[in-house]
């Protein structure tokens, strides 16, 4: 095969070798165990940079998940509570999972129903963000139940970065402005 892909036909190791040296390219054997063996004719450097860049940019835009715990009081304030939430709808924004955990103590083991009611109200309230995974259950003098985003952690942070530069690029402008008004 040719530098632009184009069939060149069967030709023999020598010559192939001396069009790739005439082209100022490499011969590259591409599939070894064809008959006959199939080579082109490419830059191998550049070859072996690009499949590094992607590589890299698929890196970059592979995150991992991970499990965020946010614990609760079954009798917790209003304000705690939305102080909380907000905690939970960063994590959920941000493209994390959130464990929530209601901790249970003394006589409060004994009304489940009201950490469940709990739970359910967290999941409305942050219903837009994320989904509940698993239903809340009970776990000794626990219950937990696990919230996951609605987007995947890649677009959220494909969006932070956006929206960071586009703040850089603001701030940027403001200075450009104040210094162009200093300088007149």
């Amino acid at each position: 095969m040719g530098p632009e892909g184009e069939q060149v036909g069967v030709v023999r190791v020598a010559d192939a070798l001396r069009l790739a040296e005439e082209a100022g390219l490499d011969l590259v054997e591409v599939a070894p165990n064809a008959r006959p063996p199939v080579a082109k004719l490419m830059d191998f450097g550049k070859y072996k940079y690009e499949l590094a860049q992607k590589a890299r940019e698929s890196r970059r835009n592979q995150a991992n998940t991970v499990l965020k715990e946010i614990r609760f009081r079954l009798k917790i304030d209003d304000h705690d509570y939305e102080t909380k939430k907000g905690h939970v709808e960063r994590f959920l924004g941000g493209g994390d999972k959130v464990k929530v955990m209601i901790m249970f103590r003394g006589r409060e083991q004994s009304r489940p129903e009201m950490g469940i009611r709990l739970l359910e109200r967290l999941a409305e309230d942050v219903a837009e963000l994320g989904v509940v995974e698993s239903k809340p259950r009970q776990d000794g003098r626990n219950m937990t139940m696990v919230l996951a985003p609605t987007r995947k952690k890649s677009e959220a942070k494909s969006e932070q970065r956006r929206r960071r530069e586009a703040e850089r690029q603001a701030k940027r402008d403001r200075q450009a402005e104040r210094s162009a008004k200093s300088g007149s």
